[in-house]
């Protein structure tokens, strides 16, 4: 997944990539703890995504990139 800036919050990088219909339902699998950075179970919403983090959910893996980096 290639962001054009750095950070960005863990639910909307979910539903820019269309793995949720919607930053309600992004919102809500991150508070159900279905989602995982850096190989941990992460409840944060908001939480803060860098360029080489890893964000799983729903079988697919995002290692995140910076455009231009």
């Amino acid at each position: 997944m290639i962001i054009t800036e750095e950070p960005i919050a863990l639910y909307k990088l979910l539903k820019l990539e269309n793995l949720t219909a919607s930053g309600g339902e992004a919102k809500y699998v991150i508070a159900q703890g279905m989602v995982q950075v850096n190989q941990q179970t992460e409840t944060r919403k908001r939480k803060k995504i860098f360029a080489g983090d890893l964000v799983e959910f729903a079988g697919r893996q995002l290692r995140v990139q910076v455009q231009g980096k």
